[in-house]
């Protein structure tokens, strides 16, 4: 099976439903440290968190909090530079 990497999605993606789903959901890290249920990963057409790194199949969210994801803004500088 070949997998494509492709760039320019518009999703919605958080981890602040789990008390509205039939399945069980861990909380954003970032969240729980600030005591709130605010953050998500992606909104659709507003911005993606900071430490939003991904998503794994099936539908796990790769976080890195509390380190910030160097990756998006290394790609937002090679934006930029264009």
């Amino acid at each position: 099976m070949e997998v494509k990497i492709l760039d320019g999605a518009n999703m919605d993606i958080d981890l602040t439903s789990s008390d509205q789903t039939s399945w069980k959901q861990m909380k954003c890290p970032r969240n729980e440290a600030e005591w709130s249920n605010t953050h998500k990963c992606a909104i659709k057409n507003v911005s993606i968190c900071d430490y939003f790194c991904g998503i794994e199949y099936v539908d796990n969210v790769l976080c890195c909090y509390p380190n910030k994801n160097t990756l998006i803004d290394n790609k937002q500088q090679k934006l930029k530079k264009q």
